[in-house]
Parts: C-alpha cells; sequence; structure tokens
C-alpha cells in the first residue's frame, strides 16, 4: 500500500461523549491538490436580442419623394373639394351646405383616424421602452428601472378587466420585496404571464387556418395574400393582447420589427427534422403534397407569431418557460392529421 494514504483504522464513537471535547486532528491537504470549482454563472442574466444597426443620417431621397407626392395629393384634394363645394353652392345652397357638411365630417374622420395612428405608434413605443427598462433591470439590478419600468406596466394594463388581479396583487406585494430583480420578476409572475396562454391559443388558431386554407386554395396568389392577411391579423391581436393596440401604420411597423427579430435571431430557418417531420415523413406528407405546403406554412406562420411575442411582450420570459416552435409544430400535424383521417374516402 502506497505510504501517502492513510491506513484503515476502527474506531468506536462513545455516545455520552460531548461534542465539544471530541477533537480531531487536522489532516494537512497539500495545496496542489485543492480544486475550486466555479459556481455556474446564474440564471438571472437575461440575453436581449442585439438592437437593429442604425441606418444612414444621410438625405433620404425616396423619403423625400414619398413626402412630395403625398403633399400634391393633399392639394390636390383640397383644391377638388373647394371646386366642389363651389360648384354645390351655384347650384343651389343647400346642396352648398350639404357638401360642407360632408366635407367637415370626411375632416373630422381623417383627424380621428390621424390620432388613433398616432396613439398606436406611442402605445408601441412604450412597450419598447418598458422592455429596455426591464432588461437593465434583471441585468444590472437597476431599481430606478424597475422602477420605471413597474410604473409605465401599471399604466398599460390599466382598465383592463383581465388584468385586475394581477395589477391589485402586485399593488399588494410591490412594497414587500425591495430587490429589483425580483419586483420584475414578480409583476411577470402575477400579471403578464396571464397573457401568455392566450397567445398560445392565438397563434395556435392562426397557424391551423392558414395550414388549411393554404391547402385547398387553388391559385398561389391567394396563398400569398391570405397568408399575409392572416400573419398580419394574428400581429395585431398579440400586440393589443399585450397591450400594444395597433392601428394600421403601427401594425406595419411591427411586422417590420419581427422581421428584424427573426433575422437577428435567425428564426425563418427551418430545421430539416422540423419540416421532415411534418411534411418528410408525417401522415400529411405522405397523403398529399398540398398538405404538405400548406403544413409549411402554418409552421412559418406560428413561427412569426412567436417572434411577435418576443416583440410586444412587456417583460422578458425566462428561457425554461417560452413557448418552442416544437411544441407548436407537434399540435398542428396532430390537427391536421386529424383532418385528414377524418375526410370520408371517395
Amino acid at each position: 500500500m502506497n505510504d501517502d494514504h492513510r491506513r484503515p483504522q476502527a474506531f468506536r464513537i462513545d455516545p455520552a461523549a460531548r461534542p465539544d471535547k471530541v477533537r480531531r486532528q487536522p489532516r494537512a491537504v497539500p495545496t496542489s491538490k485543492i480544486r475550486f470549482d466555479e459556481e455556474p454563472e446564474g440564471q438571472d442574466i437575461v440575453v436581449v436580442p442585439p438592437a437593429v444597426l442604425p441606418s444612414s443620417r444621410g438625405l433620404k431621397w425616396g423619403s423625400i419623394l414619398i413626402s412630395a407626392l403625398f403633399g400634391l395629393f393633399v392639394l390636390w384634394a383640397g383644391l377638388s373639394a373647394t371646386s366642389l363645394i363651389e360648384q354645390l353652392f351655384a347650384r343651389s345652397v343647400y346642396l352648398g351646405w350639404l357638401g360642407v357638411g360632408l366635407a367637415g365630417l370626411a375632416g373630422l374622420a381623417a383627424l380621428a383616424i390621424i390620432i388613433r395612428e398616432i396613439w398606436g405608434l406611442l402605445r408601441l413605443d412604450r412597450i419598447e421602452h418598458v422592455q429596455a427598462d426591464a432588461a437593465r433591470a434583471l441585468n444590472h439590478d437597476d431599481n430606478a428601472a424597475a422602477k420605471r419600468a413597474l410604473s409605465a406596466l401599471q399604466s398599460v394594463y390599466q382598465g383592463r378587466h383581465d388584468a385586475a388581479w394581477g395589477l391589485k396583487t402586485l399593488a399588494e406585494h410591490e412594497t414587500e420585496v425591495m430587490d429589483a430583480k425580483d419586483r420584475i420578476r414578480l409583476a411577470d409572475r402575477d400579471l403578464v404571464s396571464a397573457f401568455d396562454g392566450e397567445a398560445h391559443r392565438i397563434i395556435a388558431r392562426r397557424s391551423r387556418r392558414v395550414t388549411m386554407l393554404t391547402a385547398v386554395t387553388p391559385a398561389a396568389a391567394f396563398d400569398i395574400l391570405f397568408v399575409a392577411v392572416q400573419n398580419l391579423r394574428m400581429l395585431r391581436e398579440i400586440a393589443t393582447l399585450y397591450g400594444g393596440r395597433p392601428s394600421t401604420l403601427s401594425t406595419f411597423r411591427l411586422a417590420r420589427m419581427v422581421i428584424g427579430h427573426l433575422a437577428v435571431t435567425g428564426g425563418l430557418a427551418l430545421s430539416d427534422s422540423v419540416i421532415q417531420h411534418v411534411v418528410g415523413k408525417g401522415l400529411i406528407g405522405r397523403l398529399s403534397a398540398r398538405f404538405g405546403e400548406g403544413a409549411v406554412n402554418g409552421i412559418l406562420t406560428a413561427r412569426i407569431g412567436l417572434a411577435a411575442v418576443d416583440v410586444c411582450r412587456p417583460l422578458p420570459q425566462e428561457a425554461e418557460a417560452k413557448e418552442t416552435l416544437t411544441s407548436l409544430v407537434r399540435e398542428l400535424a396532430n390537427f391536421s392529421s386529424e383532418r385528414v383521417n377524418a375526410t370520408p374516402s371517395t
């Protein structure tokens, strides 16, 4: 036996002996054999996707062209309306005043639409600021950022009946939690996470609709139009669910943000295993190639929906709690297989 190892010995422990009187000679351990395992980095770190590269600040001739054309259109519309009202007054005073009333009503409606569009863009900007403050509070334990995020979050969900319980619970425990990270996690658990289930149902419903209807649409142009409309509606529903309330312009801006998020994270690149699971080796691909194409469109719609949740969700979601594309694909494949099996054979 090697001399470096201690020989085995037997010890008798007296139960009546006091613990403070039992002494053991410390064994010297060579420093070369001491190893310190690094503590794994915490799960508190939140990975924020990189920001979009800043665009050039030079003169944009495309924007100038669009602005000039829009100004000419407004002038033409104003002159046309003025000429029409003058002709109505020349024919009859009553027709003239009727034209003035209709023009005023149209102007009021246009003003309301402009205000709604501006309000939708402001709501979308507020969600972005909440995301930035929440990420800073989680990454740097910043109390000021957490306070701003929670205040804006309460303002966003104020007045919604489906968020009343979460706001009440958050207000009760807000003063009891001092740590910024824990306060953000508390708001996520009690308030924001309550909408994740409905977001899953929205994505699954739109993906199923795209899968089934594009499978039976005869023309490819109708497929593209239908998929685009369904995806825009899905983005609008998800943004409204999380407090965005997008209008027309803000919906297109949200679509651009989602596409940018997918481009940064590489989300549009579907793996071969996912495609083979649904199309190549699945029941749908064996029965009908058209159903396989519809399934691929449904998978892409589901992927866009997951990216929309990442963009519209005011608080960053933990990795283990995120909805995965695999689960949505499995649900979509099961649904499509059931539909195919239920189709009567001719």
